[in-house]
């Protein structure tokens, strides 16, 4: 993807990227981000429709409790799926280019990049200090790594709700069979590939039947992990400056958020950087070797079959997969997790995602009504003693030994632990 001047997509470069073909001509009015209001929220006279893409069977409580505060309020949920965070953001950019704009988007890291970088999204800085009392709370739950990652050029973008690191899950049958002990914290590359060739059998014809490791051919949860843990990364890590107005007032105390920026800058490539190489033939090899299956694209809908059927005994997923493994029947106690394992450094890949407010929206106070409700602690607690834990908490007092009562893994606290740790 080429980058003009001014670091925005070409229209040529957005219609492609929204999966529109060559030939289409749209009009796309991409505007400058408003500032919010100084008073309080004052929303038209009648009543007033947003438009929100969420699941609205997870958001059902949510809503209840939200329309009980604001009665004159209806929301229209937009379900907009795909087979990865990069599918969703062409849907979104499709509708946006044919003029559908909607109030509130959900975005993952990568995604608040793309939409921020355009002017698609609205800056919440003054929503948020209009509010401190409320977000205080929200910040005082909120690891600093989460924040800083949903920032732009000094400017916060989303509120996390949810995140998932990719730490190491393990099959516990397994590793009890191979006579293999639980993983420790601060296990290394090398215990996990003797551990891996241990689970690892072959049939008489030379077949693995049991792999010792899967994973998956994406970004997320596949190569990049162990490119991480190798010291290495597919671009130049670069930091804005700014976003002193939000460190300065809700984590002044907090050493977790010494040295945080105005956000994340990824400009210069350095896919062939040696760190990268070595990690990718390091995942190759196993693959090769019969370690590890043939890698798919996806979501790893595979690698549960083998999970779930003994064939596989490790493979990094965050706490989603927990849900995940939970809800295809898998008994508490037949997997577990652990951080990813330590090689020059025991540094993890993660994720969070939001909902984002588009700057065309109609309705951007009550938008940002909207979304300070769903991450308040009530809000948040409603989706997910609804919804599950399909993916891990944004606040720390929410992953606690409730919320994994029924379906495990015994060592939860890596979640949290990872942001904690291993930032």
């Amino acid at each position: 993807m080429k980058e003009n001047k001014a670091g925005k997509l070409s229209r040529r470069d957005f219609l492609r990227v929204a999966g529109l073909g060559s030939a289409t001509l749209v009009a796309v009015a991409c505007a400058a981000p408003g500032a919010a209001p100084a008073g309080g929220s004052q929303p038209a006279a009648g009543k007033i429709t947003l438009k929100v893409q969420a699941n609205p069977k997870e958001e059902k409580p949510v809503l209840d409790a939200f329309k009980s505060k604001h009665p004159d309020v209806d929301v229209e949920y937009l379900s907009i799926t795909g087979i990865d965070h990069e599918e969703v953001a062409s849907k979104i950019l499709s509708m946006v280019a044919a003029g559908n704009i909607i109030d509130l988007g959900y975005a993952a890291t990568e995604a608040t990049q793309l939409y921020a970088g355009q002017s698609l999204a609205q800056a919440l800085d003054d929503f948020v200090q209009r509010d401190v009392k409320d977000m205080q709370d929200y910040f005082s739950e909120v690891h600093p790594s989460l924040i800083e990652a949903m920032m732009y050029e000094g400017s916060l973008y989303e509120l996390p709700h949810d995140f998932n690191a990719a730490n190491m899950y393990y099959n516990t049958k397994l590793f009890q069979d191979a006579g293999i002990d639980a993983p420790k914290p601060d296990w290394s590359h090398d215990d996990f590939l003797e551990i891996a060739k241990k689970i690892t059998k072959k049939g008489a014809d030379g077949k693995t039947e049991v792999f010792g490791y899967g994973w998956t051919n994406r970004l997320w949860g596949s190569w990049m992990p162990w490119i991480f843990v190798n010291g290495g990364n597919l671009f130049t890590e670069d930091k804005a400056p700014g976003g002193d107005w939000l460190w300065n007032q809700f984590y002044k105390d907090d050493p977790a958020a010494k040295g945080r920026s105005g956000g994340w800058r990824w400009m210069t490539p350095k896919a062939n950087d040696p760190a990268n190489v070595e990690a990718l033939e390091f995942v190759v090899m196993m693959t090769k070797e019969g370690i590890a299956p043939a890698a798919e694209l996806g979501g790893g809908q595979s690698l549960q079959g083998f999970f779930a059927d003994n064939k596989l005994g490790m493979t990094p997923a965050g706490g989603f997969w927990a849900g995940g493994l939970h809800n295809a029947g898998f008994k508490k106690g037949s997997f577990d997790v652990q951080l990813f394992p330590k090689w020059k450094n025991q540094r993890h890949q993660f994720g969070t995602g939001g909902h984002f407010m588009f700057s065309q929206a109609k309705n951007k106070d009550m938008a940002w009504e909207y979304v300070k409700f769903r991450e308040s602690k009530q809000g948040m607690q409603l989706w997910y003693d609804n919804a599950g834990i399909v993916t891990t908490p944004a606040r720390r007092s929410l992953l606690n030994d409730k919320a994994f009562a029924e379906s495990g893994p015994e060592h939860w606290p890596v979640f949290y632990d990872t942001l904690d740790k291993h930032p």
